[in-house]
C-alpha cells in the first residue's frame, strides 16, 4: 500500500516522539563509572538509575488505558513528552543522587504510559502497515539509545567533565519532537463522536486471562532485561577489559548503531517471511554466539559481540511489540494488550540491571553478568517455544 503525505508525516512524528523514550535511561551507561565514583555509590546503587525507570515503565503501563481516555491521543502524548523533557533537563541543576533517582522515577512513569498509547495509535492509523510503523517506532527508540550512548561521553568532555550537563542535554529532543507532532497530527473524523457514542466501544478481550498474552509478556520481559542490562553494563564490561571511558562507551555505540541499522531491515524481513517466531530463534542464536565471544575475555572480541548483540536487539524488540498487536482486533484491545505486555515486561526488564549490580558488588567480576545474559537468552527461547505450541493448538 502506497504511503500518503499524511502517513509519512505521522511516521516522522512517531520516530521523533520515540527518540525521547530511551536517552534518560541509556545516557547513564557511558558515564556509569564516572557518576558512581563522583557520588561515591556502590554498583547496586548506580544500577538503580537504570532499574527504577524500567520498573516504573512496567508498573505504570496500565495507566495508559485511563490516560488515553482522559486526554486523548494528541494531548496525552504531548503531556508525556513534556514530562520526559522537563525532568531530563532538571538533571542539570539537580545532580545529587536523590535528584537522579527522582527524575528517573518520573521519566519512567511517562515512558510507561506513552508506550501503549503509541502502539494503539499505530494500530489505528497504520492497520495495514503495522510492521512498517512498528519498525519506525523501534527505530526511534534505537536511535535515541544510539545517540545517547554515542554522544553523552563527548558531551561530558565538551562540558569540561560536567556529567550532569551531559545527561540534561537530552531534554532538547522533547522540544523538537513536539514541534513536528503539532504540525502533522490531524484527528480522524471518527474521533469526533457524540456523547452517546463515547460509551460504545468494541469488545475487548482481557489479556490477563489469556495464556498467549502471558507468554508474550514473559518473552518481552527477558528481551527488555537483555537490552537494559547491555546498555547499562556493556561499557563497564569493556572497562574491565582495560578500555578507557570513551573506548568503553564506543562498544555501546557500536551495538546500538548496528541495532539501528538492522531495525531498518526488519520490515523487509517480515515481508519475506512474516513468521515472527522464526526470526526470534534466529536472533537468539546470533546473540548467544555474541555472549559466548564476550565470555572468552578476549578484549578485541567484545567488538564482534557488540555487532552480534546489536543484530539480536534489532530483531527482538520490534517483534516483541508486534506480537500483542498480531493477537488483537481493534485499537482499544491493542492498547490493553500492549499495556499488559509492557507492564509485566518492563518490571522483569528493570530487575536484572539491579541484580547485575548486586552480583558485581559481591563478585567484582562481570563473568556472572554475561552468564546471566545467557540465561535471558534461554528463557526467551523457552517462552517463544511455548507461544508457538499454544498457537498450534
Amino acid at each position: 500500500m502506497k504511503l500518503t503525505k499524511t502517513s509519512i508525516g505521522l511516521l516522522l512524528a512517531i520516530f521523533l516522539l520515540s527518540l525521547n523514550m530511551r536517552p534518560a535511561i541509556t545516557s547513564i551507561g557511558p558515564l556509569l563509572d564516572t557518576i558512581r565514583n563522583d557520588l561515591a555509590l556502590s554498583n547496586s546503587e548506580i544500577s538503580l538509575l537504570t532499574s527504577i525507570p524500567v520498573i516504573c515503565m512496567g508498573l505504570f503501563a496500565p495507566l495508559a488505558v485511563w490516560w488515553l481516555r482522559r486526554f486523548g491521543q494528541k494531548w496525552g502524548i504531548t503531556l508525556l513528552v513534556l514530562v520526559i523533557g522537563i525532568f531530563t533537563a532538571l538533571r542539570f541543576v539537580w545532580s545529587a543522587y536523590m535528584g537522579l533517582l527522582l527524575t528517573s522515577f518520573v521519566v519512567g512513569i511517562a515512558i510507561a504510559i506513552m508506550g501503549p498509547i503509541l502502539s494503539s495509535f499505530i494500530k489505528e492509523r497504520f492497520a495495514s502497515q503495522t510492521p512498517l510503523a512498528i519498525s519506525v517506532y523501534s527505530l526511534g527508540m534505537g536511535g535515541g539509545a544510539t545517540l545517547s550512548a554515542g554522544l553523552t561521553g563527548y558531551f561530558y568532555v565538551g562540558y569540561q567533565s560536567n556529567w550532569s550537563a551531559a545527561l540534561a542535554t537530552w531534554g532538547i529532543l522533547a522540544v523538537i519532537s513536539l514541534i513536528v507532532w503539532f504540525i502533522v497530527y490531524k484527528p480522524q473524523i471518527v474521533e469526533k463522536t457524540t456523547t452517546e457514542d463515547v460509551f460504545i466501544e468494541p469488545i475487548v478481550r482481557s489479556p490477563w486471562k489469556n495464556y498467549r498474552a502471558w507468554m508474550i509478556m514473559l518473552f518481552f520481559g527477558f528481551q527488555c532485561a537483555l537490552f537494559f542490562a547491555l546498555t547499562t553494563w556493556l561499557g563497564s564490561i569493556a572497562g574491565e577489559m582495560g578500555y578507557s571511558l570513551l573506548k568503553a562507551g564506543s562498544t555501546i555505540t557500536l551495538m546500538t548503531t548496528v541495532q539501528l541499522f538492522f531495525n531498518l531491515l526488519v520490515p523487509f524481513l517480515m515481508n519475506k517471511n512474516p513468521n515472527r517466531l522464526f526470526w526470534i530463534f534466529v536472533a537468539l542464536s546470533i546473540g548467544t554466539v555474541g555472549l559466548l565471544f564476550m565470555l572468552t575475555g578476549i578484549p578485541n572480541l567484545i567488538w564482534v559481540s557488540a555487532v552480534l548483540l546489536g543484530i539480536t536487539l534489532a530483531v527482538l524488540f520490534p517483534v516483541g511489540l508486534l506480537l500483542p498487536l498480531d493477537e488483537t482486533t481493534n485499537p482499544f484491545e491493542a492498547n490493553e494488550w500492549s499495556a499488559m505486555v509492557l507492564s509485566g515486561g518492563f518490571v522483569i526488564g528493570g530487575i536484572f540491571p539491579l541484580v547485575i549490580g548486586i552480583l558485581y558488588d559481591a563478585t567484582n567480576s562481570h563473568t556472572w553478568t554475561i552468564l546471566l545474559m545467557l540465561l535471558m537468552m534461554v528463557m526467551m527461547a523457552i517462552f517463544t517455544f511455548l507461544l508457538k505450541r499454544a498457537r498450534e493448538q
